[in-house]
């Protein structure tokens, strides 16, 4: 498991490109057969993917954690991108398709992943966090998250948001989890921008088209700063970040935050006139 420590935005003005993705980036995700997972040192979220390509895979655990198993002390959210899969979680079967989620509570033991199909696999993406509560396993089907068409083709972000795990949706102890999927022709993402100082998040982007691109912005709102996105690949977004894109096409985005509240409207807007 790889380690991300936190760093504050004095030290990250100063960051070349280079250190910009080696601190905030996570590029190897979405292998066949190969767990993933880096460990953030902001709220202590763990970020990971698997891809059961060939076999059904169990989540291990790993010295980072210092437990018997990987959610001894910790929660998960799963969100599968690819084809139609299932989870099993302490003898139990979750079917998943494309854009479903599931959520798995503290004390879950064993916890297997497997394609239903070797010609189109499962991709799932796992989010996990601390937890001192233990809350039910549940499946959140992708018509089920409360889908809501925000923005315009005005201002090129018409998009799609959909919640998963928060307040009103899938009971967790400190985990938000849902993803937004932006309309053809709309490109920008969570703009105008804001931040949240009350907690960290990490952004998953995907069905990015082969040879496009995102600009995911970060950094104070007068301080910005920009990282290359490619399909599969997220980003680290401190507390006291912005976290928008822009796209060279439209593509989709999980976003999963953790830290003093599950209110998914809990943020701090930013002006677009106020961003440098």
């Amino acid at each position: 498991m790889n380690q991300r420590y936190a760093q504050g935005p004095k030290e990250v003005a100063g960051l070349n490109t280079a250190e910009l993705r080696e601190n905030f980036l996570v590029d190897d995700l979405m292998q066949n057969d190969q767990f993933n997972f880096t460990y953030s040192h902001f709220d202590r979220a763990i970020v990971g993917s698997i891809v059961p390509a060939s076999k059904e895979l169990e989540l291990p655990t790993y010295d980072n954690l210092r437990s018997d198993y990987f959610l001894e002390r910790r929660e998960l959210g799963v969100i599968n991108v690819g084809g139609n899969g299932e989870i099993v979680v302490d003898g139990t079967a979750y079917s998943l398709t494309k854009l479903d989620a599931l959520y798995i509570g503290k004390g879950a033991k064993s916890v297997k992943f497997k394609s239903l199909s070797a010609d189109s696999p499962a991709m799932f993406y796992m989010y996990s966090v601390p937890a001192h509560k233990e809350f039910p396993v549940q499946l959140v089907k992708k018509e089920d998250a409360f889908p809501t068409t925000i923005g315009s083709k005005a201002t090129a972000n018409e998009r799609t948001i959909y919640k998963y795990i928060h307040l009103e949706g899938a009971k967790s102890c400190q985990l938000v989890m849902g993803l937004t999927v932006l309309h053809e022709g709309s490109v920008w993402n969570t703009m105008p921008s804001h931040v949240h100082d009350r907690r960290s998040e990490i952004y998953f982007y995907f069905d990015v088209p082969d040879n496009q691109v995102v600009f995911h912005m970060m950094g104070q709102p007068q301080e910005t700063r920009h990282l290359i996105m490619h399909n599969h690949q997220a980003v680290i977004s401190p507390p006291w970040s912005i976290h928008s894109g822009g796209g060279t096409a439209n593509y989709g985005f999980i976003w999963s935050m953790s830290g003093e509240n599950l209110v998914y409207s809990d943020m701090d807007a930013v002006a677009m006139r106020d961003l440098r």
